[in-house]
């Protein structure tokens, strides 16, 4: 049995602001987004706005206790839960499953740098290296920072209880994420589930991390396409705040608790390559017959700016959707890592629902590894 799959809510926030409105008027003005170029030098990134967070995440001891990546991943998800009408509706969250793409919480900064300065003079690196995460690493840190937390916070703090799932690992496991969540409710298991992400681009650790892959474009900001090793700030991604969170739902679901339909997620093809040349592009095409798209008018690509598997995807694009809109995710949000899939298919949604596309086609494809397609539609 394969039922239509609809999307009822969206709850969206990056650099832009927070709501579908507001990305979708960003997304049609083409400018440049908010880029802080300071706090990170020679580095830059897309910032979270300002957010209030009592909106969505009421008590303060909550807030306290979570860090940056989790309130925005909260907050955007009891965005999605007011968009679809079911904020108020217990019973309905009590069944609501969850599905949540997200990596891991900060790391101690300070601990890290006595570790890398103590390296360079280390008669022995790596016994030096084996004590000092021995004994001066705290479990209790990892283990509050873990990606099945953000599940636990929207649990807590909305009232979501249903069956939970966790994803980590990159801009994959937003595209596992959106598969598995389609799939269960196509396929008749469950009914309705949240799915989504959210991640936090104003964090030292992820920038080290990022930039000693050779992964990181440098100030000043320059559009996706236009990112190449030649070009001022070279190849690579600039990292951004944002989460992105969808309500889906069966059609006779939606029907009986009279909820809008604002687009139809069809099947979510995914990938692994091996990164050889050509491989990408051939990966492109056989996901794009898998999701069904026939001739999109909008496609929203997540290209990160790695060089040169960016630029491999934008010539496969332009065979497979030559008159299409093509529009880089990262020329509006940012890179968001877990979060690009999920957040493709909202803005994907949101211009179904507008009336501004009758065919949206939703790219990822990872810095390192992983593919994703995905088709909206009309509901």
């Amino acid at each position: 049995m394969t039922r239509p799959v609809f999307v009822t809510g969206l709850g969206l926030v990056s650099c832009v602001g927070e709501g579908i409105e507001a990305h979708l008027a960003a997304l049609d003005a083409g400018a440049a987004p908010r880029t802080d170029t300071e706090a990170f030098a020679p580095y830059c990134v897309h910032p979270a706005p300002p957010i209030a967070w009592d909106g969505q995440i009421p008590k303060r001891s909550d807030q306290r206790q979570m860090e940056a990546w989790q309130r925005l991943g909260v907050y955007a998800a009891g965005l999605a839960l007011d968009s679809a009408g079911a904020k108020d509706d217990a019973a309905l969250k009590q069944a609501l499953h969850l599905v949540v793409a997200a990596g891991g919480g900060e790391r101690d900064y300070a601990v890290d740098g006595a570790i890398l300065t103590g390296l360079r003079d280390a008669a022995d690196p790596g016994a030096y290296l084996n004590e000092r995460l021995q004994n001066d690493l705290r479990p209790t840190l990892f283990l509050a920072q873990l990606s099945n937390l953000l599940a636990g916070n929207i649990a807590i703090v909305h009232g979501v209880t249903g069956a939970s799932r966790t994803f980590m690992g990159e801009e994959a496991s937003g595209v596992d994420a959106l598969r598995i969540a389609q799939a269960r409710v196509a396929s008749g298991q469950i009914d309705a589930i949240l799915v989504g992400g959210s991640y936090s681009a104003e964090r030292p650790d992820v920038l080290v991390i990022h930039e000693m892959g050779g992964y990181l474009a440098r100030a000043p900001y320059r559009p996706v396409f236009a990112r190449d090793a030649q070009a001022e700030g070279g190849a690579g991604f600039i990292l951004g705040s944002c989460a992105a969170f969808l309500m889906l739902e069966s059609e006779a679901h939606a029907a009986a608790r009279g909820a809008r339909a604002l687009a139809r997620l069809d099947r979510v093809a995914s990938d692994r390559t091996r990164r050889t040349p050509g491989s990408v592009a051939g990966s492109l095409e056989a996901m794009w017959r898998q999701a069904g798209l026939s001739a999109p008018d909008r496609v929203l690509s997540g290209a990160t700016g790695v060089a040169p598997i960016t630029a491999e995807e934008r010539d496969a694009l332009s065979r497979l959707a030559p008159g299409a809109d093509l529009r880089a995710l990262g020329d509006v949000i940012g890179h968001g890592l877990e979060v690009v899939a999920p957040f493709g298919a909202a803005l994907a949604a949101g211009l179904v629902a507008a009336g501004a596309a009758r065919e949206v086609a939703v790219t990822t494809v990872g810095h390192r590894r992983g593919e994703g397609v995905l088709r909206l539609v009309p509901a």
